[in-house]
């Protein structure tokens, strides 16, 4: 008797792609979901890397060129007093755009789910 035949195969596709569109939202809203907070993460702390935020404001009394009189201690703190409000306005928008990117990993396939099932009733009325 013939097993690996056509309607075989098929069958087997069949179930293998039922069993994957089941799973997509498991998927999406479980281990992709917390794959996708990782890497969000993971670039913000690299733009913050990038920026130098923590940096900057760790050493914000630190007085700049080794100027320790009051004059040099007084124009250290105001600069990088500046340079923490510039570089945490900055870290503030990568963390807006990062939250924006992941509030679109989880409203996406409802807002897609939302226009098909639209679609289809517009077609079904037109009928």
């Amino acid at each position: 008797m013939l097993n690996h035949n056509f309607l075989t195969y098929s069958g087997k596709i069949s179930l293998r792609i039922l069993a994957e569109i089941i799973y997509f939202p498991v998927w999406w809203y479980g281990p992709g979901l917390v794959r996708t907070i990782k890497k969000l993460s993971l670039f913000w702390l690299n733009q913050e890397k990038l920026i130098g935020f923590s940096v900057w404001l760790k050493n914000i009394f630190v007085p700049m060129y080794g100027q320790s009189d009051f004059g040099g201690r007084v124009i250290s703190f105001v600069m990088r007093f500046i340079q923490v409000i510039v570089r945490g306005l900055l870290l503030l928008v990568w963390l807006l755009i990062v939250l924006a990117a992941l509030i679109i990993w989880i409203i996406s396939p409802l807002v897609i789910l939302f226009l098909l099932a639209a679609q289809i009733s517009s077609l079904s009325g037109s009928i």
